[in-house]
């Protein structure tokens, strides 16, 4: 995945700046087609998925009072992961991007939304809207890509500790939403760095500790307790819930961004004062959508349609699937790839590309049954050699 600038063969090389406004002006007239028609069914929708949820989310607990008995176990664990599914990717997610601000409803209002999660909203919404929508896979700019803890890109230097990316990634998985709270509030960069804790990181690491309190108390403590004598086995369904929950979500944001073909873009090519054609046709090249059902759609929270997403993240989520054919449409018209395809495969492509680029460039595609040995000595003479002797060695490769 070297950056687009970098490629010999690029796939926008045929587009002019008059083709790219073109493209602007018809997406825009796309994103306008859906603000003329929303209404009351769109309303309607977020309003039955939210009561869903919610009755999804009490009637789980309340059968896992009675945790001890190893169906109702099973039936209350995966009610109440589902029900942390939809409030973080169909309902929290969408929410807290605005997508229903035009209903003027306090109750579903991205400003005063608050979810089933460790981060608290404003500090989501401030990484996540103002930074990563803005600087969409842009290398040293959108720290989404990675979060700060993944090799990324070939043109990223190669270090040994990236032989241990792929366990980073796992964890990142399985503990997803505490990873998104540390990177929400910077403290990965500001550490590695040696900035120090300002006196505005400490009242926000405070703020995010006190709803981290808040959701280890509900989850951990209160209903657990509330099983009485099944108390260890509430514990145990609910951290499973939570961990499914951030399986899930882990693998859907992978999908979105990290597959193998999806493209990344050099700040100095593309910076803020980017025309807002070329800011859709980097949403476009830098984003990847996963085919599925509509089931699959809902539990994506629509991210399944993440290029529309990205193209349009202020639109109601269940409209990216009626706007995503003429979307496609669009790409092709124009040359470019629109990289869908399904779930275990976006998955596999983004699974692969963390392990392909734990490892010094070339050295998964040029490692062989024959030659193994030879690539395993040199890739420990490359984990142990000094940064100078690992330069040299990397250069003669």
């Amino acid at each position: 995945m070297t950056a687009i600038q970098r490629k010999p063969e690029s796939q926008v090389a045929h587009l002019s700046a008059d083709d790219i406004e073109s493209i602007g002006r018809e997406l825009d007239g796309i994103r306008q087609r859906v603000l003329d028609t929303r209404g009351a069914a769109d309303a309607a929708y977020i309003r039955r998925v939210i009561g869903v949820q919610r009755r999804l989310e009490l009637g789980s607990r309340a059968v896992l009072l009675a945790s001890a008995y190893r169906p109702a176990w099973l039936l209350g664990t995966a009610g109440l992961a589902l029900a942390k599914v939809l409030d973080n990717m169909e309902i929290g997610h969408n929410v807290l991007h605005g997508q229903w601000d035009w209903m003027r409803d306090p109750k579903i209002h991205s400003t005063t939304w608050e979810w089933d999660h460790a981060t608290p909203a404003a500090e989501w919404k401030r990484s996540h809207n103002e930074s990563h929508h803005t600087y969409t896979n842009i290398l040293g700019k959108d720290n989404d890509l990675g979060y700060g803890i993944l090799r990324v890109d070939e043109d990223q230097q190669w270090k040994p500790r990236h032989l241990v990316q792929p366990l980073w990634n796992l964890l990142n998985a399985c503990f997803f939403e505490y990873g998104v709270a540390a990177y929400d509030l910077g403290l990965g960069e500001t550490l590695r760095e040696r900035r120090g804790f300002t006196p505005e990181l400490r009242t926000r690491i405070r703020g995010t500790l006190r709803k981290l309190c808040r959701q280890v108390t509900k989850d951990y403590v209160l209903h657990p307790l509330l099983s009485g004598p099944a108390f260890l086995q509430t514990l145990k369904a609910n951290a499973t819930a939570g961990l499914i929950r951030n399986v899930w979500s882990h693998s859907v944001i992978m999908c979105g961004h990290f597959p193998e073909g999806v493209e990344t873009f050099e700040q100095p090519e593309l910076d803020e004062r980017e025309t807002r054609g070329e800011w859709y046709l980097r949403q476009m090249l830098g984003s990847a959508n996963i085919s599925g059902s509509p089931l699959l759609h809902i539990l994506t929270g629509n991210l399944s349609h993440q290029i529309e997403h990205h193209l349009f993240p202020d639109l109601p989520s269940n409209r990216y699937g009626e706007i995503a054919p003429a979307v496609r449409d669009l790409f092709e018209r124009y040359g470019l790839r629109y990289h869908a395809a399904p779930l275990p495969r976006q998955v596999a492509l983004a699974w692969h590309k963390v392990l392909r680029l734990s490892l010094p460039n070339g050295w998964l595609a040029e490692t062989t049954v024959t030659n193994a040995p030879q690539q395993l000595w040199r890739l420990s003479r490359l984990a142990t050699a000094g940064a100078p002797a690992r330069d040299q060695l990397l250069a003669a490769a």
